[in-house]
C-alpha cells in the first residue's frame, strides 16, 4: 500500500491487538499502527490514518481521526 512517498492516508476500522493498535484497511489488509498517543474512543470505528510508512504493514501514525 505504500506509494513510494513514505506518507500513509489510509481508511479503516482501528482495532486493538496484543497491546497495540491495528487498522483494518478498507483493502482487507491488517497495517500494525505506532502511535505516539492511544485512540481509545476510536476503537472498532472508522477512522483515517495519516504518518509514515515503516514498512509494507507499519505505519507511524501522527493522526487518527473518525470518519
Amino acid at each position: 500500500m505504500p506509494d513510494g512517498s513514505g506518507h500513509a492516508d489510509v481508511a479503516g476500522t482501528l482495532m486493538r491487538d496484543n497491546g497495540g493498535f491495528v487498522l483494518r484497511a478498507d483493502r482487507g489488509v491488517s497495517i500494525r499502527l505506532l502511535l505516539h498517543r492511544v485512540p481509545v474512543d476510536l476503537v472498532e470505528k472508522r477512522v483515517q490514518v495519516t504518518g509514515l510508512w515503516i514498512d509494507e504493514y507499519t505505519i507511524e501514525a501522527d493522526g487518527v481521526a473518525p470518519i
